[in-house]
């Protein structure tokens, strides 16, 4: 058991997840085929964001990486195949869905990419090569984003004849405009980490990202986890509010923080 989620989940999708203090650690565990994704990775992710928004006590930082030289490369490509991948239905098989029926497990596949703003604690992607597709939707859902100079991102679904649908677009268009998000998803072409820190999604390009990810862990728990939190809601929902709505929002949270400061919380 792994935060008391089954051993079993978690294996099954490739994910490995550990805790160390205040930063809990989740893994894309395949390297061997560089940490592809499928239902099942979805499937553990998802339960790990949803005992993390039970329990938000569990950690302060949440960092997701890959293992082995990649990120991930995105949806299984076996996927496409007939066979599929054994014990998942392939995307064959998903069309033979009622379009209700569908569009309900795609939502279920949207939930491993929506909890990392939702839960109180900073997320953080740690990205080192390749983070395609379903990948680089999955960087995108963090909060920051490290990424050392190998550090490669793309949209390739529109190569494949789909959309993405794992809830990349909207952080993509905040983080980069309409117009470049248009061009990458259209395109499908790679961006270095460099090229992403200009644009905007890539938070820091950094050397050392085992080094830069406990620097900045180690920052953050240093804070008062009330502040964080609250900062945290704060900027979440910044970008749905008007200035003069984000402005009332500033008040009342330092209201609630300066009371929890003068009781000793």
């Amino acid at each position: 058991m792994v935060f008391a989620l089954p051993d079993e989940v978690l294996k099954r999708g490739n994910v490995r997840a550990s805790i160390s203090g205040d930063v809990v650690e989740i893994t894309l565990d395949r390297p061997e085929a560089r940490n592809p994704q499928t239902p099942a990775t979805w499937t553990a992710l998802a339960a790990i964001g949803a005992l993390l928004e039970d329990s938000p006590e569990i950690a302060r930082v949440v960092v997701i990486r890959g293992a082995g030289t990649a990120f991930s490369a995105g949806l299984y490509r076996r996927m496409f195949t007939a066979e599929g991948v054994p014990g998942e239905m392939s995307l064959a098989q998903l069309t033979r869905l009622s379009d209700v029926d569908l569009a309900s497990a795609i939502a279920g596949f949207q939930e491993a990419f929506l909890w990392q703003r939702r839960v109180p604690a900073i997320t953080v992607a740690a990205v080192h090569g390749p983070a395609m597709g379903a990948g680089f939707q999955l960087a995108l859902a963090c909060d920051v984003l490290l990424a050392t100079a190998e550090a490669t991102f793309a949209m390739r679904e529109t190569s494949y004849g789909l959309v993405p649908d794992l809830a990349g677009t909207h952080p993509l268009v905040t983080a980069v405009g309409y117009s470049r998000a248009m061009e990458l998803c259209a395109t499908g072409r790679v961006v270095s980490a460099d090229e992403g820190y200009v644009m905007g999604f890539v938070t820091r390009v950094v050397e050392d990202l085992d080094e830069a990810v406990a620097e900045m862990a180690l920052s953050i728990c240093a804070t008062p986890p009330g502040a964080v939190e609250a900062l945290t809601s704060l900027l979440a929902d910044s970008l749905d509010r008007t200035r003069v709505e984000q402005a009332e929002a500033e008040r009342h949270a330092q209201v609630q923080r300066l009371r929890a400061l003068m009781s000793g919380g």
